[in-house]
């Protein structure tokens, strides 16, 4: 791996990730420095939505010293547009082998999507130790994670999907979570009227309630 920055710097950096679904542009500078403003300095913008790649761009020029990732990478050509676009790291929500293979000749660490054991031990033979656990509510949650987890002490997640305030504390319970991903700190309310005072506040209350427990 050459890569530039290492996944445990990305789980180190920040108690949550917010998944960030920008659908407009303009949306995109203001959202990432409400964020920041409470607190939150690792973004991930998930190429969901036609807006994507700009929207990292515009990020990465306005904030250079962030963390900045990517996420819903699914293949290689992906991965590569993310990074020109100014990523520093990639999440996907699964993987191929194809996918892993191409990041790991790549600069920006991947942190790949997995919900089973067998997924984990695949992973782990191409050297990714750092995962995404997902969908973390729908597979289960913290009791499936840690009942995955307990024969791979080895591997580090960021449960995303379903993770909100009222569980959060089950998953940061787990030796194996090093961070989680969620998007409560950003409804979809605050962004479509602009009010980013209210995700700052909720910026502020999530990592203060993750770093209380």
């Amino acid at each position: 791996m050459n890569w530039t920055i290492s996944p445990s710097d990305v789980f180190a950096a920040s108690p949550v990730v917010p998944v960030m679904v920008i659908n407009n542009i303009a949306d995109a500078v203001p959202m990432a420095k409400a964020l920041a403003a409470g607190g939150i300095t690792v973004f991930e913008v998930t190429l969901r939505t036609d807006a994507a790649l700009d929207a990292i761009s515009a990020i990465a020029e306005a904030m250079p010293e962030a963390m900045l990732g990517a996420g819903t990478i699914i293949n290689a050509q992906q991965y590569d547009a993310a990074v020109a676009a100014g990523a520093k790291f990639i999440i996907s929500p699964g993987y191929s082998r194809a996918l892993l293979e191409h990041a790991a000749k790549g600069t920006a660490p991947l942190i790949p999507g997995v919900s089973t054991p067998s997924e984990i031990i695949s992973a782990l033979e191409l050297g990714y130790d750092h995962l995404k656990f997902f969908p973390a509510e729908a597979n289960g949650g913290a009791a499936a994670l840690k009942a995955i987890a307990a024969p791979l002490p080895q591997v580090r997640f960021c449960p995303t999907g379903g993770v909100s305030p009222g569980n959060v504390a089950d998953y940061m319970a787990l030796s194996c979570v090093a961070t989680v991903g969620g998007s409560w700190m950003i409804p979809n309310e605050a962004i479509e009227s602009g009010d980013w005072a209210k995700v700052t506040e909720l910026s502020k209350q999530a990592v203060s309630l993750i770093e209380s427990l």
